[in-house]
């Protein structure tokens, strides 16, 4: 669930990517936004990006650039979808080794009391 090395590199490299998105979604629309959700957007840019409750956050980040879509427009199908895809992506892959949420929820030692 957490993978070092590449992988987890790239889970990094994705969820910089989701986060910077939600970032620039908000600034291109930030005359039609309130202070409130531009706030919200940052905080859940920063979850992603230290990786702390990544997939419900990812999950969130997807639902607030849907928001975004369906009340402001598209301006780019394309990159849209590719947004979509990669903020599901990370939502169903989790956060990877470089993360919060593995320092928190990873590999433990499990010792069983002998019977």
């Amino acid at each position: 669930m957490f993978p070092p090395g590449t992988p987890g590199l790239a889970l990094l490299l994705l969820r910089a990517s989701v986060a910077i998105t939600l970032l620039m979604d908000v600034h291109g629309h930030r005359q039609h936004l309130a202070g409130l959700l531009e706030g919200v957007a940052i905080l859940l840019s920063l979850s992603l990006g230290f990786g702390y409750f990544t997939p419900i956050v990812a999950a969130l980040a997807l639902a607030f650039h849907s928001a975004i879509w369906l009340g402001l427009g598209i301006d780019n199908s394309t990159a849209a979808l590719a947004i979509a895809l990669d903020a599901t992506a990370l939502a169903l892959l989790g956060p990877g080794a470089y993360s919060i949420d593995s320092y928190r929820f990873g590999r433990r030692v499990v010792v069983l009391p002998p019977q």
